[in-house]
């Protein structure tokens, strides 16, 4: 495998670490950025978005060369179709919020092996995390009394608020996908539920990171995610624990 030079020390790069690695470098450089911006807004998300997605192509394209990238800010190449394993990243998951100053925004790397969330990183750089697929990092995760399902704070779906009434459960409105789900992943909410329609490079990362700490992810009828599509929509997903989730697919189905 290639090897990467990191302040000094050159190390052997599994695909686990250069995701990681990946996700973690555009965060830094996302929030330098913004840092250093005379103005905020959509402009500024704009331009975030072509300078993350640059980084993350250029350096996979020199430690993954043979692997096609399917990006949210770069031409999709159906190519990718005849691939056993795709690169998918979404350089800014969450523009809206970065332009604004807030911290719930995410960078995705994932890696789809044979139409399989195989493995992938998430950061959410504004708020210190890094979430590896690899390292479940034991969050402990609270037995709320009335379970927190995190929603979309400017589109949530036209049902979650018969969803949470069903549950027991209260909503927490939130910025980008990954970092919905990452706070699923950390604890802070129980659930994330989306129904609104998303695209592969919304959620492959974070399904990712979710199944390798041991939650469920699935759509929200209990099939399964599959990526590297000819039509990269995802109608819809959810990602929490196993018994909540299990409660939305039955939800679901007798909603239909």
């Amino acid at each position: 495998m290639p090897a990467v030079a990191r302040a000094g020390i050159t190390h052997v790069v599994t695909d686990e670490d250069l995701a990681a690695h990946l996700a973690q470098g555009a965060g830094r450089l996302l929030l330098t950025l913004r840092e250093d911006a005379l103005d905020r807004g959509a402009t500024l998300g704009l331009v975030a978005d072509k300078v993350a997605n640059s980084y993350l192509i250029t350096s996979l394209a020199r430690w993954r060369p043979q692997d096609p990238v399917l990006s949210e800010e770069s031409p999709d190449s159906k190519a990718r179709l005849a691939s056993s394993r795709v690169w998918i990243i979404d350089p800014l998951d969450g523009t809206r919020e970065y332009g604004e100053g807030r911290d719930d925004w995410a960078v995705h790397v994932a890696l789809c092996v044979d139409g399989r969330p195989a493995l992938g990183a998430v950061a959410v750089p504004a708020r210190g995390g890094l979430y590896r697929s690899d390292a479940p990092a034991g969050w402990e995760r609270p037995q709320r009394e009335r379970p927190l399902i995190a929603v979309s704070r400017s589109r949530p779906p036209e049902d979650v608020k018969a969803l949470a009434e069903a549950l027991g459960a209260d909503l927490l409105p939130m910025g980008s996908a990954g970092a919905k789900a990452m706070a699923v992943v950390s604890g802070e909410a129980d659930l994330y539920f989306h129904a609104g329609g998303q695209h592969e490079w919304d959620n492959c990362a974070p399904a990712a990171v979710a199944l390798g700490a041991g939650l469920h992810a699935s759509r929200i009828d209990g099939s399964a995610l599959t990526y590297n599509c000819a039509d990269t929509l995802v109608p819809d997903l959810v990602i929490g624990r196993p018994d909540l989730a299990e409660r939305v697919i039955a939800f679901t189905a007798g909603t239909r």
